[in-house]
């Protein structure tokens, strides 16, 4: 639980410093690599149940959410030397929202589940199925949404009647980062909010030819063409699914359905603020078993798992060793000159025998010298 909140040195001097059991990072590290390992086998038996039609999931609902996207890691190899980024893929899967939830304002979703990892596009698409009919009888989902940023690997479904969308929140990104000018970027919003679809493709290509440079630095029409490119090839996803006219059952009591759009918000509660940023490098194989560890944990399946795995997990000492490290027996009566007040003081003591955070060491230092 702590690493999936803190850099392995940190995980391991906070380990170290309270639980009387002295671990390195490395063998912080060392676990981490062993628990993603058995949930990989996991989730590969769950596609061979999957293949063997003995998939585990017996729900059926009225229509399936699903979202996907990648997060960008920077990768290092076995010497630390910086390589080329990699995708983390990630998905997430709903059946709707709290209905009761909205009414406070509050967006909640119903049934939420997680997977994430750094397996090539074909294998992960496998994972995510197993994943999707270990929860749910297939054959009885009504209807499948799926929301993405357009990426190739995203728009490969196993059901063919899935309705893909294109993410609302990538689609404002592109705009903003092919369009420099401002009141271009104003009119391209409005047309793509307004729905006018065949306008701003039209629009988009006029700014093209209109800023066209001789300057090989100027590169603004070359940039609106992309984003012309971008969006043309996804146009089939431009209009939301709630505004194209299909019928989609009714969800069901204490639920409603809106817009979808929440995969960047769970990238970044899940992925990011542990595995971006702060100059962090990952090997391909440490970052695809440190983000099984994190997507467990926010379906709430970590203690399980852990726990499931416990005799596997368990450092390799033996409980002679462990016994001699935790007794108080062997531990010097004082350390350098002692207090004498100090001393006198058998039993337990609150904020003595507590974990020393700094408020307490200070009030330690006061009342003791």
């Amino acid at each position: 639980m702590t690493v999936t909140e803190a850099p392995y040195r940190v995980t391991a001097d906070i380990i170290s410093s309270t639980c009387g059991q002295s671990i390195s990072a490395g063998g912080v590290w060392n676990l981490i690599q062993r628990l993603g390992e058995r949930i990989d086998e996991e989730e590969r038996h769950a596609v061979k149940q999957m293949n063997a039609d003995q998939a585990e999931g017996e729900k059926g609902i009225p229509v399936l959410f699903e979202e996907m996207d990648g997060v960008w890691l920077n990768i290092q190899d076995e010497q630390h030397k910086k390589k080329k980024k990699q995708e983390m893929k990630v998905f997430t899967m709903y059946e709707g929202w709290d209905a009761e939830k909205e009414k406070a304002n509050r967006s909640t979703l119903v049934g939420k589940t997680m997977l994430a990892g750094m397996e090539k596009s074909t294998e992960f698409h496998e994972k995510r199925e197993a994943c999707i009919r270990k929860k749910y009888n297939a054959d009885e989902i009504g209807q499948r949404i799926l929301n993405g940023d357009g990426g190739s690997w995203i728009k490969e479904p196993y059901d063919p009647e899935t309705i893909f969308q294109l993410d609302r929140y990538h689609i404002c990104q592109e705009i903003l980062r092919k369009i420099s000018d401002k009141e271009a970027q104003k009119e391209i919003r409005r047309l793509f909010d307004e729905e006018k679809t065949e306008e701003m493709f039209a629009y988009i290509e006029t700014y093209a030819v209109r800023v066209e440079s001789p300057e090989r630095k100027d590169k603004r029409s070359q940039k609106a063409r992309e984003l012309y490119q971008y969006l043309y090839h996804n146009r089939e996803g431009l209009v939301p699914y709630q505004k194209r006219g299909i019928r989609i059952p009714e969800p069901p009591e204490g639920m409603v359905y809106k817009g979808m759009g929440i995969q960047e918000s769970q990238n970044c509660t899940v992925i990011t603020l542990r595995m971006k940023h702060r100059r962090m490098r990952w090997s391909e194989r440490g970052a695809n078993h440190l983000a099984k560890a994190l997507y467990r944990k926010e379906n709430r399946e970590l203690v399980e798992t852990i726990e499931k795995y416990t005799d596997g997990l368990l450092f390799t000492l033996q409980m002679k060793e462990i016994i001699e490290t935790l007794s108080a027996a062997k531990a010097p009566k004082k350390e350098g000159k002692g207090s004498t007040y100090m001393e006198l003081i058998k039993h337990h003591m609150p904020i003595i025998d507590a974990m020393q955070t700094v408020s307490r060491k200070a009030f330690k230092r006061a009342f003791s010298q």
